[in-house]
């Protein structure tokens, strides 16, 4: 196996919690901008067991101001297998 990237959910959830935070946002904030019925994808997404789908990591980079790759945490040095 190569080392391949690999997106750290846990760190990048952290992340999430500090650009919300810098941003001034709330969650419920958040769950207001993206429609949701509920926060628990928001919280979901901080938590670090779920990640943001494409669309709403774009709608997220623009609500926050930052690129998506100020977002999301890479480990570069973890071995994955990749399958089809």
């Amino acid at each position: 196996m190569l080392p391949m990237p690999t997106i750290n959910m846990a760190a990048t959830g952290r992340n999430i919690v500090r650009l919300r935070e810098t941003a001034g946002l709330t969650v419920r904030e958040l769950q207001d901008i993206f429609g949701f019925a509920t926060p628990q994808a928001i919280y979901k997404w901080q938590q670090g067991t779920a990640m943001p789908t494409i669309d709403n990591l774009v709608v997220l980079a623009a609500v926050l101001g930052v690129p998506i790759d100020r977002i999301i945490i890479i480990d570069g040095n973890r071995k994955a297998k990749i399958s089809a």
